[in-house]
């Protein structure tokens, strides 16, 4: 996601704040699919949701309860009915490989280059 809010939710680990974070950025793609659908863009393909924590993109289509993510268990059911319509898929990338570092974080010269020269 392009923006940065708030949460209501405090997570106790990063899997959990990636997990709470791919449940926001699918509300953002839907909402993108909508737009496309209203200036009468057909978008027939799956919807991409980039992650780059395997442990956060393992825990939804995983129907075992998690006792250490009990407490994001909505944002779990939305993921997996999401996941299980086949609307979306969550692809894993790499950390070296998300673009949006250069935007949000501190990224050592060698790092900085390889993604600016990505964006062009």
């Amino acid at each position: 996601m392009w923006r940065s809010k708030k949460h209501n939710v405090v997570s106790r680990s990063s899997v959990e704040a990636k997990f709470i974070l791919i449940a926001f950025g699918i509300c953002e793609l839907l909402w993108m699919k909508i737009v496309l659908e209203d200036l009468r863009i057909k978008w027939d393909e799956l919807l991409r949701l980039y992650c780059d924590n395997k442990s956060a993109i393992g825990i939804a289509p995983n129907p075992m309860q998690h006792d250490t993510t009990k407490h994001v268990e909505v944002d779990r059911h939305f993921i997996k009915e999401k996941l299980d319509n086949g609307l979306i898929c969550t692809p894993y990338v790499p950390t070296g490989g998300q673009l949006a570092d250069i935007f949000t974080k501190g990224v050592q010269n060698p790092s900085f280059r390889s993604i600016l020269d990505k964006l062009g």
